[in-house]
């Protein structure tokens, strides 16, 4: 028995479904609903309170997230076998819930160890970056990472390493358009990331996204912390990883010149992001995240939500916090535009939740989503950006990103996020370089069984032992510390070499 006294939640007076959250087995008395389970339901999933009509409306939440797809009686499990997405028109009715920020005052905001750039920007890490302008220059930009003597390092105790930035594009796509744009403001994105201190940028020669419209586009000059070479104008790939090997040793003592100083708060970017959820995400570390948002905004820092195919159904509950109409309508048309690119392309938004989701308890996008929106707490949506554009308002914002974890980050790190939280149910393991990643629980029994790759663990909130305010309070000093060098779970596993994943959109050729 949990914390308390109760194997099931109640989300909502509204609902007709509670959630089981622990295994229950077959006529197994819930009083306090005063239902007996008709079968057994697995932690995690739905359990019906009340009768259900053939295409009745399902509510959790309080809020609208599937239909009946055949007769249901009180406790029963409610999941796929008889539930399914339904259609309903939502109340979008901009700026309803919208309220002005309380911040703290300035003289009592708080602080981080940070990397102050010339150009005013605060990393949280000091890495150096060896940027492939294609796949055809991918794997000597990996080469020349690798060829590097792996004591080096040592003796530059303030560089966090140096990583290749590789990637699968940049040729056989037309020179305009989506693609190749959405390719190079990635790029350019993190080519200017405060968390790198310098740039290696290395191209093949013949590709599309050639290397000098790059070098353009970033504003850089060659100097000690930016350096770029061509592989067929080296003479090949063993002349390019020496040429590549003598430029990031010139960068090392100029990067590790740098000093952590205390800054505030506000120069904190934090991307959110949930990925192998669970029917707990929503209700444990999505509002926890939620409350450590709040906290992030009210010091002045900035919180992006992403994930635009991941909050459908659910957008509503933004538009109605947004600062004005335009910021509602920016979002309603990235929703719009995504309902006609997946009917485009013959599939539906339903399509998610991945099997693993469903899995967890989570049965249609509705559910999924509007556990997901949980993450960005309860204060004003400020802006709307387009995939890897630079975030430059501060507080709460969206950036319309596809709902794959590792597209929805690198997107995310190009508008210049400098941590990322990132929840999971069902166990992603996950990071990426140049920016620290916090994986965030949402169910001890996960925690407890990868307890090497998760950071905090708020399944406790479902049993009743911590608060999701407590919870967000310990999520958001988290932050700060890991803002102020100190390692993740999945930084020292070591993970973040393979990571980077621009959205690849548009005609292949």
């Amino acid at each position: 028995m949990n914390a308390y006294g109760s194997p099931i939640l109640r989300l909502n007076s509204q609902d007709n479904v509670v959630v089981a959250i622990e295994d229950l087995e077959e006529n197994r008395e819930i009083p306090e609903e005063n239902i007996i389970c008709r079968e057994p339901v697995p932690a995690g999933h739905k359990v019906a309170t009340s009768p259900i009509e053939q295409n009745g409306i399902i509510r959790k939440y309080g809020q609208i997230i599937g239909a009946a797809t055949s007769e249901i009686q009180p406790g029963e499990h409610v999941h796929t076998h008889n539930m399914g997405m339904v259609e309903y028109d939502r109340e979008y009715d901009v700026g309803s819930e919208s309220k002005p920020t309380e911040y703290i005052p300035e003289s009592e905001q708080a602080v981080f160890d940070g990397i102050v750039r010339k150009d005013g920007k605060v990393g949280t890490r000091n890495y150096i970056g060896i940027m492939a302008s294609c796949a055809c220059s991918a794997s000597v930009a990996k080469f020349i990472a690798e060829a590097l003597d792996k004591d080096i390092l040592s003796d530059y105790p303030n560089v966090d390493g140096v990583v290749s930035i590789i990637h699968e594009s940049g040729c056989g796509l037309p020179d305009h358009g989506d693609g190749i744009e959405f390719l190079r403001r990635t790029l350019v994105g993190w080519a200017g990331h405060p968390n790198f201190a310098g740039i290696l940028l290395v191209g093949h020669g013949c590709e599309i996204n050639q290397i000098d419209d790059l070098s353009a586009m970033m504003g850089f000059e060659q100097d000690a912390l930016f350096d770029s070479l061509s592989i067929q104008s080296s003479g090949g790939t063993r002349k390019t990883i020496q040429r590549g090997v003598d430029a990031i040793k010139a960068m090392l003592p100029e990067a590790d010149k740098i000093r952590r100083q205390a800054v505030p708060a506000s120069h904190l970017i934090v991307g959110l992001e949930c990925g192998g959820s669970d029917a707990l995400s929503g209700i444990t570390a999505n509002p926890a995240l939620g409350y450590a948002s709040d906290l992030l905004v009210r010091h002045g820092g900035t919180a992006i939500l992403s994930e635009t195919s991941e909050v459908y159904g659910a957008e509503q509950l933004l538009v109605q916090r947004a600062v004005n109409q335009e910021v509602g309508a920016k979002l309603l048309e990235r929703v719009r535009w995504w309902e006609a690119y997946t009917k485009k392309n013959g599939i539906e938004l339903n399509n998610n939740p991945s099997p693993g989701n469903k899995a967890g308890g989570l049965t249609t996008i509705l559910e999924k989503s509007m556990g997901a929106v949980a993450k960005s707490g309860s204060t004003a949506l400020m802006d709307v950006f387009g995939f890897a554009e630079q975030v430059t308002t501060k507080g709460l914002v969206f950036m319309d990103t596809p709902g794959y974890d590792m597209v929805s980050v690198t997107g995310m790190i190009a508008g210049g996020a400098n941590m990322i939280c990132f929840t999971t149910g069902r166990g992603s393991v996950y990071g990426s370089k140049p920016v620290p990643t916090l994986k965030l629980a949402s169910n001890s029994a996960m925690y407890n069984s990868m307890e090497d790759d998760m950071d905090i663990n708020c399944g406790e909130i479902a049993e009743g032992r911590i608060t999701v305010k407590q919870s967000g309070e310990s999520i958001f000093q988290a932050i700060l510390d890991t803002a102020s060098g100190k390692k993740s779970k999945s930084e020292l596993l070591g993970f973040g070499d393979t990571e980077f994943t621009p959205w690849m959109i548009g005609t292949t050729l």
